[in-house]
């Protein structure tokens, strides 16, 4: 497909085209000067990546944008803080309606770096950086000096602030991750995603599924083992990987069937949810439903991580924003229990009571309040180290299996390992024609 410019959406500095990425048509503004000859943003380049946005939601097709840009021009006065106002003004218009993939390939600072947070998905190149406040401003108000690197750049997104979805190596390289990103993603909310070609077989046993729980019940495992063994050919596109370890998000496909993934990790705080898992989960779960993408969720949690400043930095709010999102969803949603579901956990992580369409457990699965030896601390504290040995035997016998809560609805079927693949892809052809009618109003009040 030939690219073909938007009119008059060119500059020395700046242009946008519709033009063909990796078999898919898209809006593609590059923004900004990458390399050594960085230059601020201006009137003129923010204009054209507003029109890129209103160019793109009007065709209806995604918008991919490579910026790079040190701050706003202060030759222009008002008008550059302006100018990137509108921008982010059209991109909020848009968000949900289209996918908007951001490639930092540079500097992004000041201002406009709030661009990256308004994106669905940011990528930074190796060597980008970005901060609204910079090295001399932090190091003025704090008297801690500190490096562009350290304090904004691709890694410290990809660790510390979630900011950064993938890091790559250069910009040949974002566009082709943000081609492969897309092959997941429709259109347009007016679309469904694309079928993905695949030989695999759905009905193929998942063998590594089957031993990958370890036998001791503390025992940690790499929860991507199953995400791979469940998708067609093992191909997984994580997304945030170094961000909030204790909760893996994804792409697969499963039956040809673009699927999104929310898993909890073992090997990071034992599964457990923290402030920023549940802002992880509550972004990924969220831009899946804007894009009819259905979700999967693999549940081996032992609740929410405790701790004095955990509360105090508000895991109430946050722990909110995972459980609104999944409440507020209205795509096809399958759930699997892998092992541990305990507490306020069990029900975040997409339980029935949350609107779940279809829940599934291993016979491994503990559903419960909590543990044994919790509960056992709790319900028989006068107890000796003999009797509480017996109580915890007897607890589990009880209730740390998933057959009570099948019986009482909660879980639609226990299922055996090998047999995941088939189920899950049997479920969600099930779940191809599922409707919501949705309610009028104007929009939520999201636990920001």
């Amino acid at each position: 497909m030939l690219s073909v410019p938007i009119r008059g959406s060119s500059s020395e500095t700046a242009s946008a085209k519709v033009t063909d990425l990796d078999g898919r048509r898209v809006v593609l503004a590059e923004i900004g000067s990458p390399g050594d000859d960085v230059t601020p943003l201006t009137p003129d380049d923010a204009s054209i990546l507003a029109s890129a946005v209103v160019a793109a939601l009007d065709k209806r097709i995604p918008l991919v944008v490579v910026i790079s840009s040190n701050g706003v021009s202060t030759d222009h006065g008002i008008a550059s803080i302006a100018g990137w106002g509108e921008a982010a003004n059209e991109m909020v218009r848009a968000s949900g309606q289209i996918p908007i993939i951001f490639l930092a390939a540079g500097p992004v600072v000041s201002g406009p770096s709030l661009l990256l947070g308004l994106a669905d998905i940011t990528l930074f190149t190796a060597d980008a950086y970005a901060f609204v406040s910079g090295p001399h401003m932090v190091q003025s108000f704090t008297g801690v000096p500190i490096t562009a690197e350290a304090l904004g750049g691709a890694g410290s997104h990809g660790r510390s602030s979630g900011v950064a979805s993938m890091i790559v190596e250069d910009i040949e390289e974002g566009l082709a991750t943000a081609g492969a990103i897309l092959a997941y993603l429709p259109d347009s909310v007016d679309s469904l995603p694309p079928q993905i070609d695949s030989d695999d077989p759905v009905d193929r046993p998942s063998d590594v599924s089957a031993t990958a729980i370890p036998p001791h019940p503390t025992g940690s495992y790499d929860v991507r083992t199953i995400i791979r063994d469940i998708a067609d050919d093992e191909e997984f596109l994580e997304l945030r990987a170094s961000w909030a370890p204790n909760l893996v998000t994804g792409f697969v496909s499963i039956g040809g069937q673009s699927v999104g993934v929310v898993a909890n990790q073992t090997q990071a705080l034992a599964g457990s949810i923290d402030i920023p898992a549940s802002q992880k989960g509550g972004r990924f779960v969220a831009m899946c439903d804007a894009f009819n993408v259905p979700l999967l969720t693999l549940v081996d949690t032992s609740g929410f991580l405790p701790g004095k400043d955990l509360e105090w930095r508000g895991m109430i709010r946050h722990g909110a924003q995972l459980a609104f999102a999944y409440a507020r969803a209205t795509v096809p949603r399958v759930g699997l229990i892998l092992r541990k579901s305990y507490g306020g956990a069990y029900i975040v992580m997409d339980s029935r009571y949350m609107g779940n369409d279809l829940m599934f457990a291993w016979p491994s699965a503990e559903v419960a309040v909590m543990g044994a030896k919790g509960a056992v601390e709790i319900l028989h504290r006068k107890a000796t180290p003999e009797e509480r040995v017996a109580l915890e035997a007897d607890y589990e016998d009880r209730y740390l299996t998933p057959y009570p809560t099948a019986e009482r609805g909660s879980i639609s079927s226990v299922i055996a390992p090998v047999t995941t693949r088939s189920e899950l892809a049997s479920a969600f052809e099930i779940l191809a024609s599922k409707r919501e009618r949705l309610r009028s109003r104007r929009h939520d009040n999201s636990p920001l």
